[in-house]
């Protein structure tokens, strides 16, 4: 079963401050989040002291946060470079 992907405001507003080439490789990340949200190349890890938001890499730099709603559905809180890991 595919996931069901959706998004908060923060993470739509972050994401268009992403130049093409981020939002490009973003999407490409998406498509492999989507088939296996464990793929080695995203090293989708749990955010440590946070009560169930996760991680994963679109590059080095570029990070997503998320929670999973149920077993369907996966909601991305917020996009950005490796500190907005600092707000969580």
């Amino acid at each position: 079963m595919k996931l069901k992907i959706t998004y908060t405001k923060k993470f739509s507003k972050h994401y268009s401050n992403l130049d093409n080439k981020e939002k490009e490789l973003f999407k490409e990340k998406l498509n492999t989040f989507i088939d296996n949200p464990r793929h080695p190349s995203l090293r989708t890890k749990k955010i440590q002291g946070s009560d169930g938001l996760w991680e994963f890499s679109v590059n080095m730099d570029i990070r997503v946060i998320w929670f999973k709603e149920n077993n369907e559905l996966v909601i991305l809180v917020d996009i950005g470079h490796h500190d907005i890991l600092n707000k969580f």
